[in-house]
């Protein structure tokens, strides 16, 4: 699936949702906001983020806001070492318009310009540190979801036009079709055969903060669906979401080993190639015994990794790690052994190249 820049100068087709590059600077709204703690600030509340308001005043966040595209927005966690989550999207294009700053007393994000592609959490935590460990501290924390609401983009936009989404038979899946204003009516679609699927609100739910949640995938649910949003004017069209299907057993990797020959001549090239087969979104972690180890035999380790689809609308991660050996020597005679780990475990395969 190629991922479509969000500066791109693809037209825009009607009802699609991208994200808008943010060049023009719109002057925030609203008074200058003063440099001065809450009143309350002895206040023994939990939540420890704030919203700075006009006129030096403070408000405390309820579970969700929502405020036009366009405007500025400030928090603050007291605290002299906060740590802040938002929307990735910010990350990924490293965005100017967020700054974030740790003050004497509390750390403070400030967001300008906002658009829909903003909507989200925003949350806080005090970090608690002993030398370089620190760890979050549970009590004092704080979270908001914003919605940056755009009567033109219904749906947070996205940087690409198709999405994959993987189904697990053990696990929900979600299909993000996420919207900018709560009060949207939100619905989903199949695109063939092309029909609304519904929504239960048992095995499917609709989840305002996160999109269509299904309870327990199936394959039945594979295909290409879209979401529809409706809200005081035209339905706007969400990006296409492609459903696949995976089915692999749950466990520690299920690993092959095979080497270019078992039988090597001096100097000859000899390739040993370590196999995972498993789901398309666990990674494996890969590492390596052989013969030359312990005089620092130099070796070549390359690790790759691609999805295959195996028909019947199931998909399959193909893990790959090998090592090379360029000039076979006496040294390099023994057994190579690959240990491959996953969340689940780890599985150890070995294989032996003598010398000829």
């Amino acid at each position: 699936v190629i991922g479509q820049s969000a500066k791109s100068k693809h037209p825009k087709e009607p009802g699609e949702n991208k994200i808008k590059p943010v060049n023009k600077k719109v002057k925030p709204k609203g008074p200058k906001m003063k440099e001065r703690e809450p009143a309350d600030s002895s206040s023994k509340s939990q939540s420890i983020l704030m919203q700075v308001m006009d006129k030096g005043r403070f408000q405390k966040l309820a579970a969700t806001l929502s405020l036009s595209a366009g405007q500025s927005i400030e928090l603050r966690c007291k605290g002299s070492n906060v740590s802040w989550s938002y929307p990735s999207y910010l990350d990924t294009f490293k965005d100017s318009r967020l700054s974030i700053k740790q003050l004497d007393r509390y750390g403070q994000l400030i967001l300008t310009n906002s658009t829909a592609a903003d909507t989200g959490e925003y949350s806080c935590w005090l970090q608690l540190c002993n030398g370089n460990k620190c760890r979050k501290d549970e009590t004092k924390t704080g979270s908001t979801y914003i919605f940056f609401t755009d009567k033109e983009e219904l749906f947070v936009p996205t940087p690409s036009y198709f999405e994959i989404v993987y189904l697990n038979p053990d696990k929900p899946a979600v299909i993000p079709c996420r919207v900018t204003t709560p009060s949207a009516k939100v619905t989903l679609h199949r695109e063939f055969p092309a029909e609304e699927i519904e929504t239960d609100g048992t095995n499917i739910i609709y989840d305002v903060k996160k999109g269509f949640v299904y309870q327990h995938p199936t394959s039945d649910h594979k295909g290409i669906v879209y979401c529809k949003a409706e809200s005081q004017g035209a339905p706007q069209i969400s990006i296409k979401y492609h459903l696949l299907y995976v089915e692999v057993p749950k466990g520690p990797p299920s690993t092959t080993i095979m080497a270019s020959s078992n039988r090597a001549e001096v100097s000859d090239g000899v390739h040993v190639i370590c196999t995972v087969l498993g789901e398309p979104d666990v990674d494996v972690n890969f590492s390596w015994q052989y013969p030359g180890q312990k005089s620092e035999r130099p070796v070549i380790i390359q690790n790759f990794w691609r999805l295959i689809n195996r028909g019947t609308g199931h998909t399959t991660r193909i893990s790959k790690s090998v090592l090379v050996i360029e000039d076979f020597e006496a040294r390099d005679a023994g057994n190579y052994i690959c240990i491959a780990q996953n969340l689940q475990g780890e599985t150890t395969v070995a294989t032996k190249v003598e010398l000829n």
